[in-house]
């Protein structure tokens, strides 16, 4: 397949080349002269207007900062100059109005379109083992799976149009509240005096097991090699998770959710990421 790829930052980057190791050829579009440099040197082809990367192609994938940039780019630069045959995905992670809105846009044009948020990380993109979560009709999540796949490890129809934006502000808002309990809990039994160590081998083989601390301890030297193991570098940064939560908090008021706990991990990741937004989010263990 051609496929054109907008926006080449430390998720897109890793998407695009694989989908050039995977066989597909790609039009890579970003504003980055460094961003598009680096994507040449993975096999893509490099454009600086948007409105050209798209045309000729089978579909356009798109990996953007957020819903009013990506509402811009689709109905200034995709919708009406991508042929009319090609699917649409979207990957940013965006509120989920504007994922329904933009979505309604291209299918009212003729497109097949899906939201298709991620969770992984840049480790992931870069080694394609992502999971997407996919919102859409049946049709576009079956032509947008050929596009998926060998950027991840699992491709999940989670719906209808905003689907996947849901399951991904949800599945983050856990994260945060389990992240900050995991940190809560390590950082109690230590000062208990128990062997933080001693605490990682009861616990994660016991009811407190959860991802944050089995798969992502926050504390270094501690159970799993993790971003706490490298100062808190690199991972999810602090200024993503916050970002999620912000649409998580905005969801849950549109609906009326009872959001507690996620409601007072935004308000924690808040006032941490003032100073720490370039650290990875298990760094909040630092305030505690």
């Amino acid at each position: 397949m051609k496929i054109a790829f907008i926006g080449l930052g430390n998720m897109g980057g890793g998407m695009a080349a694989n989908l050039v190791k995977a066989g597909h050829s790609v039009n890579a579009f970003d504003l980055s002269e460094a961003a598009l440099a680096a994507a040449k040197e993975h096999g893509c082809a490099t454009f600086t207007d948007a409105r050209e990367a798209v045309q000729g192609v089978d579909g356009v994938v798109t990996m953007l900062p957020n819903g009013a940039i990506v509402r811009s780019v689709y109905t200034e630069s995709v919708i009406g100059h991508a042929p009319a045959g090609a699917v649409l995905l979207d990957c940013s992670t965006i509120d989920v109005a504007t994922a329904k809105e933009v979505i309604a846009a291209a299918e009212a044009a003729g497109y097949d379109m899906v939201d298709a948020p991620v969770s992984g990380g840049i480790a992931a993109a870069n080694g394609g083992t992502l999971t997407f979560m996919v919102g859409g009709t049946d049709k576009a999540f079956q032509r947008a799976s050929e596009v998926l796949e060998p950027m991840g490890k699992a491709v999940i129809h989670a719906g209808d149009a905003g689907a996947g934006q849901t399951a991904k502000i949800c599945n983050n808002m856990l994260l945060a509240i389990t992240m900050i309990g995991t940190a809560e809990a390590m950082t109690m039994a230590k000062k208990l005096g128990l062997d933080p160590q001693k605490f990682y081998e009861i616990s994660s083989v016991s009811s407190g097991y959860n991802w944050s601390l089995n798969a992502y301890t926050p504390l270094p030297g501690v159970g799993v090699q993790s971003p706490a193991d490298n100062d808190y570098q690199g991972g999810f940064a602090t200024a993503l998770m916050l970002k999620d939560l912000r649409l998580a908090m905005e969801a849950a008021g549109s609906v009326g959710a009872t959001t507690v706990l996620g409601s007072t991990a935004a308000e924690l990741y808040e006032r941490f990421a003032e100073a720490n937004g370039g650290l990875d989010f298990s760094a909040i263990i630092k305030t505690l």
